[in-house]
């Protein structure tokens, strides 16, 4: 199994225990909006926390591109407020993990 179908069988399933085994103990998260960084402990609250609400939904999820180095996705997700962002991710892997994520979103109408 290739890692983004690993990770899209997480998000689907919002197992958060699995999600984050793809992940490096040393991964950053680059915030687009802010342009912070935030290591994997608070990204996991922060996916636990989208797992748990029950109106978040990934509308669609797919692979641009994926190799040993990057994995490229594209995916839409609705949220509580009714509000649909449409994400890039970004995904530099090593040793088949998640070591870092960049992300572009912005708003639909």
């Amino acid at each position: 199994m290739g890692l983004f179908t690993a990770l899209k069988q997480a998000n689907d399933n919002r197992d958060i225990d699995a999600l984050m085994s793809l992940y490096d103990d040393n991964f950053e998260f680059i915030r687009h909006q802010s342009g912070t960084t935030v290591r994997k402990p608070e990204y996991r609250q922060l996916i636990a926390g989208m797992f748990s609400e029950p109106s978040y939904q990934e509308i669609m999820h797919r692979c641009i591109y994926e190799n040993d180095d990057i994995l490229v996705e594209h995916s839409v997700m609705r949220f509580k407020d009714g509000s649909r962002e449409p994400l890039i991710s970004v995904k530099m892997l090593e040793n088949g993990l998640v070591i870092r994520t960049e992300t572009g979103a912005s708003l639909m109408n």
